[in-house]
């Protein structure tokens, strides 16, 4: 398969992109509100624990979404910008994307760390053990547990951010870019 960088001419992305964007948003936001919640409950309870270990499989999971999801972008043409776009928001845009991949893979990524380093090994569903990366270090459990929420705050600054210039272009500068990731409504410039 070659890298296929060109512009996609429907103005829309493909079925799959947008399969993936949407069940991914709706597992973060599933992830996020867990692990607000599931903090908040105190001592070790098995609702608690139950969470946490949703809370892990769903992290996994995305992992594992947004992987695929940067091989097809990687792979498959995405939708020109609209033309009536100001060159400094086409860059906003691409910066936004880009900070939405890293923390997708950094957030998962430093949640499994923190488990390690916790001495909880992750056990994907309940059925797969997944490998310890690193042994039980209480410092860098707490390192990474601070790390683990300032990105997961940071993700939800910069979603807030990509809703509200999707609100901007949709409703004020009248581009219909929401339709370029929804499968019904006509795309237009």
């Amino acid at each position: 398969m070659s890298m296929n960088r060109s512009v996609k001419p429907t103005g829309r992305y493909s079925g799959v992109a947008m399969l993936l964007h949407w069940l991914i948003a709706a597992l973060i936001v599933w992830g996020f509100a867990l692990g607000w919640i599931m903090t908040d409950i105190p001592g070790i309870t098995p609702t608690k624990l139950r969470y946490f270990s949703w809370h892990k499989w769903i992290g996994v999971t995305v992992l594992a979404l947004v992987l695929v999801r940067i091989l097809w972008r990687a792979t498959h043409a995405s939708p020109a910008l609209p033309g009536s776009m100001a060159g400094w928001e086409r860059a906003a845009a691409h910066a936004g994307h880009f900070a939405l991949y890293l923390l997708m893979v950094a957030i998962p990524v430093t949640g499994y760390f923190y488990s390690s380093a916790a001495g909880i090994q992750v056990v994907y569903l309940g059925i797969w053990p997944l490998p310890t990366i690193i042994g039980p270090d209480k410092v860098l459990k707490g390192v990474l547990r601070l790390v683990h929420i300032a990105l997961n705050y940071t993700l939800l600054a910069v979603v807030v951010l990509h809703v509200l210039a999707v609100v901007k272009h949709q409703l004020l500068d009248r581009q219909n870019i929401l339709s370029r990731m929804l499968p019904f409504g006509t795309p237009r410039d």
